[in-house]
């Protein structure tokens, strides 16, 4: 079963995916000369594919991965399901690799392979030793031109993928309440559809479906490849050339998606379900991202996330659980990467001597609080350079820059906003971030409720 990864708030997002996200980098214009994170070298072949290679000689090690310009809210409208239900099929075989034994070469090579969907890219990845990196090198090639695909394949797997949907959504009361969240938060914008695809959509799609999704979109000019480990550019060039080089180019893409309206009222979302032992709530907003909205409060509100939920010196946990002691824990997220709209999330669940109410009230207080008093001074500063030290350690790793420069390609940003980000983040100011957060939390939310089923004598009283 393949990783899926959703607009990383929503759905299944995966540990790995969060993780990055922590670091991923968002960008609002030119600034002065950033100082680096990675440093890495790039270059374009003539069919339009972009190559990325970050140097880490510590071990004789690559992470390879390919990325596609494409996601859940780029499906024709009734396929919900079809970018995901294709991230699977890569996995059945071309005229020169069997079924399914694509990860059996990698795994018979010590190596390791995986994949994943979101709303705004499609993403395969192997880590190998670099003596086999032309080996996943020349399959990856092979499938981004060769996938061929028996109809029982298809069927087969088709159901696979309603069966993954009633385990983590269906069977999940969480999964269905943070399924219906995100279609209260995005009314008329795809990002509302959940990355896995709605029940019946995906029982109606076929072959014809996923290699027209295919075709369209898994062509050289939308795809980015980036290589982390140990190798350069002068040494990643002639397999590149060698193995992708050849392939045509394919028409270009371009992404148009309907916009979102805006919405002045506020929305509820309640879920009562005899599974639930441990309410929850959660509280979301749409907010701009680098490349919808006003881009400005990007850099802002990644800062202002850290300030309320950034560990346990952070206000909300301070306020709701150290001091009100109305919550277990808080969560804060801030989503400002995507392709087009950002989302602010905020999630908690009450102490087992509260309820969600008293939960909810103790929240709106907070932010009401922070509407009108802002934030410090020492609590930016303070929050900058933890983020910015926290960041200092993804040089070292070898998957972390293979995933941030994926994620900032095929949502709009470029290289040199990854590399800028430090410069960036320390010129966050007080002012800034108040400004940011009275941008995102005077507007409409939406106010996701989870709770434990009410006796049936209670309901009728």
């Amino acid at each position: 079963m393949r990783v899926t990864t959703p607009h990383f708030v929503i759905g299944h997002a995966t540990a790995i995916a969060v993780a990055v996200l922590a670091f991923v980098l968002v960008a609002t214009g030119p600034r002065p000369a950033p100082a680096g994170v990675f440093n890495p070298e790039t270059f374009t072949l003539d069919n339009g594919l972009r190559v990325v290679v970050v140097t880490n000689r510590r071990v004789p090690v690559v992470t390879h991965m390919v990325w596609y310009g494409v996601g859940a809210a780029d499906e024709p409208y009734g396929k919900s399901g079809i970018a995901h239900f294709l991230e699977h099929l890569m996995f059945k075989g071309t005229d020169e690799i069997e079924p399914g034994e694509f990860s059996r070469i990698v795994a018979r090579n010590g190596g390791s392979d995986n994949a994943f969907t979101s709303q705004d890219f499609t993403a395969y990845f192997q880590n190998v030793a670099r003596d086999r990196l032309d080996l996943v090198m020349r399959m990856e090639a092979d499938r981004m031109t060769d996938l061929r695909l028996a109809e029982e394949d298809v069927v087969t797997e088709r159901d696979v993928i309603l069966e993954e949907r009633r385990q983590r959504t269906d069977n999940r009361p969480r999964g269905l309440w943070s399924e219906a969240v995100g279609a209260a938060l995005f009314v008329n914008h795809p990002y509302g559809t959940p990355v896995i695809g709605w029940a019946d959509e995906i029982s109606a799609l076929d072959r014809a479906d996923a290699l027209a999704f295919y075709r369209r979109f898994y062509v050289p000019n939308n795809a980015v490849l980036v290589v982390s480990g140990d190798i350069d550019a002068a040494e990643l060039r002639p397999l590149a050339e060698t193995y992708y080089g050849s392939i045509p180019r394919g028409p270009e893409i371009v992404r148009r998606r309907p916009p979102e309206p805006p919405i002045r009222a506020d929305r509820r979302v309640v879920l009562e379900d005899a599974e639930v032992f441990q309410p929850s709530l959660q509280r979301r907003f749409i907010a701009p991202s680098a490349n919808q909205g006003d881009s400005a409060h990007v850099y802002a509100l990644d800062v202002l996330a850290d300030i309320l939920g950034g560990g346990a010196t952070s206000r909300l946990h301070r306020t709701l659980v150290l001091e009100d002691r109305v919550a277990r824990g808080v969560s804060v997220y801030y989503q400002g990467t995507s392709l087009d709209y950002g989302s602010f999330s905020i999630a908690a669940s009450p102490s087992s001597t509260a309820t969600v109410e008293a939960l909810e009230a103790s929240l709106d207080r907070e932010l009401a609080r922070l509407i009108d008093a802002g934030v410090t001074v020492v609590e930016v500063a303070t929050s900058i350079r933890r983020m910015l030290a926290a960041a200092a350690y993804a040089r070292d790793s070898l998957m972390r820059p293979a995933y941030v420069f994926g994620m900032a390609l095929t949502t709009g940003q470029s290289v040199e906003d990854v590399e800028a980000w430090p410069d960036r983040l320390a010129a966050v100011t007080v002012e800034q971030v108040n400004a940011a957060a009275r941008h995102v939390f005077t507007r409409s939310s939406v106010t996701g409720v989870l709770l434990p089923a009410q006796p049936v004598s209670a309901q009728g009283s």
